[in-house]
């Protein structure tokens, strides 16, 4: 008694301790409960005896560990799942909340893992109608809380479970117990209902939810979504949905019961809703479903019962948007009591869009339901009318009316300066908008026009003024925000089927116009004073965001060419085809870009449109004809556009250059681009005359970096051989001496080095087998000297430099900068890397050996720790074993043997990219040895005898990686096994011993009774597998380790 008084201490340390130390403490010393399976006995043993609840919840929560990470033998786990429902029957009502939780799901737990090992696991539901049965409270809470976690756990994936075995124990345990615990739930709740606000109603409304929201058909519903699609229940539980007192029980309970139980309530209804309507036997049973669902929101909506409550006001607009999702509109006009029903619907949703502040997120489940209704207007063929006419057009305008109302009291709340701020959401949630504006284009169009003009005329009168109110002009420029998001909604998408098509084409052009004749007026007098102004930058955003909506829909590649809209817009202002219309959206991307110097959002999505429109082939050539463009082009310098010279902006730099360069290299005409460059040009020539003494300032620094991005951006606009060597021409060998002076001057300023290296990095990459040079031509070998030069200088001297705080952000990130500039330069086919060592010039074997010291003065943990890092890490390792085997046969035993250890934890990552790679090089490096040493007589390559050194020296090295890629291929749920099985191959191979070994290993750590057959499984593995890896030869292992797999992990 005294040790179990020592671990009740323990464990009331463990779990309310204060001090992480003592707590840490604690956790290691009880550790050996949840890992050892010798323990077992004593778990129970404390459950027997223990008086605290802290040590009950240890014993628990052991074996809980215990059944999900070990595979327990089945007797020992019929005893636990027996001796748990007899605790709880006899102990239960007394214990803590949370130690009752956990045995109850270690119960749960048992059952589903041990569902097909013996079918008195299933007896569980008998077990938990014995406690419902058992006339006292406690117990029978117990029993709706065993169902409650056997429905959750049967239908959450456990990390003790493979993927396959779970889908099959919920498929299993659907299809015989979960209709069973429904009509429990159902007949516990018809019980309940006089028993207001207890913890028996809410189990039981709880128990119902999780069966309806059971995943019935394997699609892992995203949870983190409101949305669901149709919800598949089985054929089985027919009879019980069409019995209206299934559907009316929990119209009952909201009736009856206050949030959040009304709110489960309602939840439970949603999901009701959402049956697949395939379930019922016949049209009219699904029409008396519809019915009653229709009775009974309209009931709601009649008395607002609960509607003041916000999370029940959510869920009745969600119950409310499923109406159309499941059910034709012609079904709906067809119900007894339908205008009724749509009438107090629409009365709500105006209601809803009034209290927008406070419905804000749920209105759009109206607003969707709505936009359904009207989609379907086509293919109603019922005589009975849809009243949508009288409707939509008031709910329309109750929702442009309602966020004008809110910005004109001077709300101005944070919701709409959120949605204002967050274009990209805010146009998510108008989706709905444009389909009911469409539906009645004209009145809902001139409604539009009629709230803009006054509002225009007003932004155009103040322009004229010297000064003006700001917060009232803040409110004007929101409004027309607002108004402009709404366009471009509408805009995005284009009317393209019907008799009104040419109608909403005028529309379109209407609405458009008032936008264009708006971007006359935003850069004007007053206006033009206010770029730091944040509700002028919303303002400007919201104009790109039409101008992107209008070209997708009437400009470009893709756009269909509307003469109704142009005709139209012709007329109104004389804008009457592409050209015009892209010389406004160019004139307003420059006027961005000279005036804005410090929203990075503006500048950004300026950029965005930009390239977007410089990326498209047709688009791109009528850019060129533009005399603006031509002036950009010719003029690309910060005197021109400031925000170049904003440092905060820096990074938008590089997209401006990369539009700049595809708009350069379209023309094809190296005259044009080295005119185009002369702005850089002389940067160049400026940084190259600053002599070294006053290379170190503010101005250099600053001119360097930017620099540095405008290249890249050229770089990545190079596409093509021609364009390449145009780039390359006029960097070499003139001013490549330059980046090696950036770096030798700034070498602990990543600021400037980051740029540097991710430009070197740009201009070796051979995208597009843009780097093809002539076979005349030494310029292949001539850049990666270059490469080389830039490598050694850079690891040289950030290697010397003291280790500063951030490691990351000054060491790591240039040295994994600098290791991807060298693989994509080995990688890049570029050079014939034999010529290097054939004449004595050092350049590959400088640029590896610097590589690999940078890479080794990083700690592996750290290696591992940084995403980017560790996929450069192992990208350079794929080129390195590929192509460079000597060079890495070469090194000492103990860095060859860190390296190859590294690709173990490779293997082990979550990365199925880095899997592969590693994967890849553990099968060059075991096919060379098999090559060179198995097969051969004896190793005479220099190569070959250093790896058989290094193996004789590292006997465990082949063996490990074996080990592990045996593991990743039966326990792993990784679906990469064509790559692993090409190096499990070759390791097999090299040493048959070392997979005996292994196999007799893996044997003995499975249950005795398994054994027999899994010897029988590795014997299938390598059926017809001959002594060779020639592709054929692989190409049967990997068949034979989809079959292994298999049938290994089956139980």
């Amino acid at each position: 008694m005294e040790s179990l008084a020592q671990l009740e201490a323990l464990c009331e340390r463990l779990y309310n301790s204060q001090d992480s130390a003592e707590r840490a403490h604690a956790e290691n010393t009880l550790k050996c409960f949840s890992v050892n399976i010798e323990y077992i006995s004593q778990c129970q043993y404390i459950l027997d005896n223990a008086l605290t609840p802290y040590a009950l919840m240890l014993a628990s929560s052991s074996l809980l560990k215990q059944v999900t990470d070990h595979t327990l033998a089945l007797p020992l786990r019929l005893d636990i799942w027996s001796y748990l429902i007899h605790y709880l029957a006899a102990r239960g009502p007394k214990l803590q909340p949370f130690v009752t939780a956990s045995l109850i799901q270690l119960l749960c737990r048992l059952t589903k893992f041990g569902w097909f090992d013996d079918d008195r696991f299933r007896d569980i539901v008998k077990e938990s109608t014995n406690f419902l049965s058992q006339g006292t409270s406690d117990h029978y809470a117990i029993g709706l809380k065993i169902l409650n976690q056997l429905v959750s756990e049967m239908n959450q994936p456990n990390p003790g479970l493979r993927s396959p075995h779970h889908r099959r124990v919920a498929c299993s345990f659907r299809d015989n117990l979960l209709l069973q615990i429904f009509q429990i739930s159902l007949t516990s709740l018809n019980q309940l209902k006089n028993d207001v606000a207890s913890q028996l109603q809410e189990l039981s409304l709880s128990l119902a939810l999780k069966c309806l929201s059971f995943d019935f058909v394997g699609t892992t519903i995203d949870e983190s979504s409101e949305e669901f699609g149709t919800v598949q229940i089985p054929s089985s539980w027919r009879s019980l949905l069409e019995d209206s007192s299934t559907l009316q029980i929990f119209f009952d309970y909201y009736a009856i019961t206050e949030a959040p139980l009304s709110k489960e309530a309602l939840e439970c209804l949603v999901r009701l809703a959402s049956v697949r309507r395939s379930l019922f036997t016949s049209d009219g049973a699904h029409t008396k479903f519809l019915v009653q669902l229709m009775t009974g929101t309209k009931e709601i909506l009649q008395t607002g019962q609960g509607l003041a409550d916000h999370d029940n006001y959510h869920e009745y607009c969600r119950l409310l948007g499923r109406f159309k999702v499941n059910y034709q509109l012609s079904e709906l006009v067809n119900v007894e009591g339908y205008s009724d029903w749509i009438q107090l619907v629409a009365e709500f949703t105006l209601k809803s869009l009034q209290s927008w502040q406070w419905a804000s997120s749920s209105v759009y489940h109206l607003l969707g339901l709505w936009s359904r209704l009207v989609a379907s207007i086509p293919y109603l063929k019922s005589d009975a009318p849809s009243s949508l006419d009288e409707f939509v057009p008031k709910i329309t305008e109750g929702f442009i009316s309602s966020r004008f109302n809110s910005l004109q009291s001077g709300f101005a709340d944070d919701n709409s300066e959120n949605l204002l701020d967050n274009v990209e959401v805010l146009q998510d949630q108008l989706d709905y908008l444009p389909h009911l504006c469409r539906f009645q284009c004209e009145r809902s169009g001139f409604y539009i026009i009629n709230i803009m003009e006054p509002i225009l005329q007003s932004y155009t009168k103040i322009a004229q003024l010297q000064t003006f109110d700001n917060s009232e002009l803040s409110i004007t420029e929101a409004k027309l925000a607002w108004i402009v998001h709404i366009i471009a909604a509408i805009l995005k998408i284009k009317p393209c089927t019907g008799s009104s098509v040419e109608a909403q084409e005028v529309l379109d052009a209407e609405l458009s116009a008032r936008v264009f004749q708006l971007i006359n007026v935003t850069d004007s007098g007053l206006h033009s004073q206010r770029y730091g102004e944040l509700s002028k930058q919303r303002l400007d955003r919201a104009i790109l965001i039409f101008f992107q909506h209008f070209r997708k829909s009437y400009v470009g590649d893709q756009a269909i060419h509307s003469s109704k809209l142009y005709a139209r817009l012709s007329e109104l202002l004389g804008l009457h085809d592409h050209l015009l219309v892209l010389n406004v959206i160019v004139g307003k991307i420059a006027t961005n870009l000279k005036c804005y110097t410090k929203s990075e959002e503006v500048i950004d999505h300026t950029l965005s449109l930009f390239l977007d429109l410089a990326s498209g082939y047709m688009t791109g050539k009528q850019l060129l004809k533009l005399d603006t463009v031509k002036f950009m082009i010719a003029n690309h310098t910060r005197e021109h556009f400031r925000f170049l010279e904003e440092h905060g902006c820096s990074r938008s730099r590089t997209t401006f250059y990369y539009t700049i360069g595809l708009l350069i290299f379209m023309e094809d005409s190296a005259v044009k681009f080295r005119s185009s460059m002369q702005p850089l040009l002389q940067v160049v020539l400026s940084l190259e005359s600053t002599p070294d003494s006053m290379f170190r300032t503010d101005t250099v620094k600053y001119a360097l970096f930017g620099l540095m991005r405008d290249l890249r951006g050229i770089a990545m606009a190079t596409n093509s051989r021609k364009s390449y060597g145009l780039l390359f021409d006029w960097l070499y060998p003139t001013h490549m001496p330059l980046l090696l002076k950036g770096i030798t001057h700034w070498i602990d300023t990543p600021e400037v080095t980051t740029p540097l290296l991710k430009f070197m990095a740009e201009l070796v990459l051979n995208k597009a087998h843009r780097l093809t040079f002539d076979s005349s031509s030494p310029n292949g070998i001539l850049l990666f000297r270059e490469v080389s030069k830039l490598l050694l200088v850079y690891g040289t001297r950030i290697l010397s430099l003291p280790n500063p705080a951030d490691m990351y952000a000054y060491k790591y990130k240039g040295i994994w900068i600098s290791i991807t500039i060298l693989s994509r330069a080995l990688a890049g086919n570029f050079c014939n890397f034999g010529v290097f060592e054939l004449y004595g010039d050092r350049a590959l074997s400088d640029a590896l050996d610097i590589a690999l010291k940078m890479t080794l003065s990083i700690p592996l943990a750290d290696l591992l720790a940084f995403r980017k890092l560790t996929k450069a890490y192992f990208s350079f390792l794929e080129v390195l074993f590929s192509s460079h085997m000597g060079f890495i046969l070469n090194l000492d035993t103990a860095t060859f043997a860190h390296i190859v250890g590294s690709l173990e934890s490779g293997l082990k990552g979550l990365d199925s990219n880095i899997l592969t790679q590693c994967a890849s090089v553990v099968d060059n490096l075991a096919a060379f040895y098999f090559n060179n040493i198995t097969m051969g007589e004896s190793p005479t390559s220099p190569a070959a005898i250093n790896l058989a050194r290094h193996i004789a020296d590292c006997p465990s090295l082949f063996p490990q990686i074996l080990k592990t890629l045996f593991e990743l291929v039966l326990f792993d749920e990784s679906g990469n096994q064509w790559s692993l099985s090409r190096p499990m191959l070759s390791l097999i191979l090299i040493n048959e011993q070392i997979f005996a070994d292994l196999k007799a290993q893996i044997l003995a750590s499975q249950p005795v009774d398994q054994r027999q057959r899994l010897d029988i499984c590795f014997d299938k593995l390598m059926a017809d597998v001959t002594r060779s890896i020639d592709s054929k030869n692989r190409d049967k292992f990997t068949q034979n380790v989809s079959v292994f797999r298999h049938e290994f992990r089956m139980k």
